[in-house]
């Protein structure tokens, strides 16, 4: 039995009685994405149901989130995963969680360097913000002097990549079914991690550490092509000890962001930073506001990084409607300042329809001539995505 199915199984033990109330909410939905450049088309359906409960006291509580994908085109894409399933006891000033949970780390819009808890669910989304649910053990203490974390992490989850008839592979097969470890101990192997938050006048600040299996890998490339003649490549899992920072300052309409890294792995030392602006202009048509974005990414690797935010500057701009239907537009555009000049930009929209409706809209967009770059393999997969889902 795996350590994820150990955790889930200790986590099913603190489910209340059945004479307790049970809150369940949750979506259901549909999703279809079209490739311009070849006119394809990518439909799938999705389900997430939730359910909650806590005692009368709200010392104690059980969160259980399911996610699953059915996809046409891609049985790679087609899956399942717990994101939540968690215990937390309250007391009077700490707190404690065990189960399966996501935990998010970071204040910058285009860049979430010290994110490192769970592991992303690339087939899902490409910019990396859908996670997988991590096996965790997690106590808290809350002080006048902030809120310390300690993260017990047992158990590793492997990335998820797109399948042979998948769409953003990068024109790379991804062997998912037998991936390469440093520990020996696999998937077995625990992490451990450190976050300290605090605030203090106009800033709100983190310090965090994280040692154990890194949740990028490298890639392994094949010497021999399969029988699509496309190149293969191997997942490796190497251990890395990182150091993070991540701070925001609050002046008025201004927010002024950073994250910055100091990572320790098997390539060797690597620091990173993401640093901008974010300034909101209030009634700027009506009761829309709108916010401006602006950030800076630097890692220190360079053309070695597998990340394609080496060396770039991200805008963007923020539309909040304020209206009933809780209409919102990001746009943004990322723009390499090497000689590689790659490009990308992207829409997001939502608005409800209606009571228990909600309509989203995804366009990304991909360019570059300079085959060394990350976003070469996907220069012809811009796309874009319309996903109707129905909360209950």
């Amino acid at each position: 039995m795996n350590t994820l199915k150990k955790t889930l199984l200790c986590s099913l033990f603190v489910l209340p009685s059945l004479a307790q109330a049970v809150d369940i909410a949750g979506k259901v939905g549909a999703q279809s994405r079209f490739f311009t450049h070849d006119e394809k088309l990518q439909s799938s359906l999705l389900v997430e149901p939730e359910l909650y409960w806590s005692d009368e006291e709200r010392r104690n509580s059980f969160t259980f989130k399911l996610f699953a994908r059915y996809d046409a085109l891609d049985d790679a894409r087609t899956h399942l995963d717990i994101r939540e399933a968690l215990w937390l006891h309250v007391g009077d000033s700490w707190e404690f969680r065990a189960g399966i949970g996501k935990i998010f780390w970071g204040v910058t819009e285009s860049n979430h360097l010290v994110d490192v808890i769970n592991q992303t669910d690339l087939v899902e989304s490409i910019d990396g913000e859908e996670k997988l649910g991590q096996p965790i053990l997690q106590g808290t203490i809350l002080r006048d002097w902030g809120v310390l974390s300690a993260f017990v992490l047992p158990g590793f989850r492997d990335r998820t990549f797109p399948g042979i008839d998948g769409r953003l592979t990068g024109q790379i097969i991804i062997d998912t079914h037998n991936p390469l470890y440093e520990d020996n101990d696999k998937k077995d192997h625990f992490d451990y991690a450190l976050r300290y938050t605090n605030s203090i006048d106009i800033f709100d600040f983190g310090l965090s550490w994280f040692k154990g299996t890194n949740r990028d890998p490298h890639m392994v490339y094949q010497s021999l092509e399969n029988n699509l003649h496309q190149p293969s490549a191997i997942p490796l899992y190497d251990q890395m000890q990182q150091f993070g920072v991540d701070a925001q300052a609050t002046i008025g309409n201004w927010l002024w962001k950073i994250e910055a890294i100091a990572r320790d792995d098997s390539i060797g030392n690597v620091g990173a930073f993401t640093a901008g602006f974010e300034y909101t202009m209030v009634g700027f048509v009506d009761i829309t506001d709108l916010g401006l974005l602006m950030e800076y990414n630097r890692n220190s690797r360079n053309e070695r990084s597998p990340s394609p935010l080496q060396n770039d500057i991200f805008v963007g701009a923020r539309l909040a409607f304020n209206d009933v239907q809780s209409s919102q537009l990001l746009i943004g555009y990322t723009q390499d300042l090497t000689e590689s000049s790659s490009k990308s930009a992207f829409i997001e929209g939502s608005r409800r329809l209606g009571e228990s409706l909600k309509l989203t809209l995804d366009v990304r967009l991909f360019t570059t001539d300079n085959p060394t770059m990350p976003l070469y393999g996907i220069r012809n997969e811009d796309y874009g995505s319309v996903t109707l889902e129905y909360y209950f």
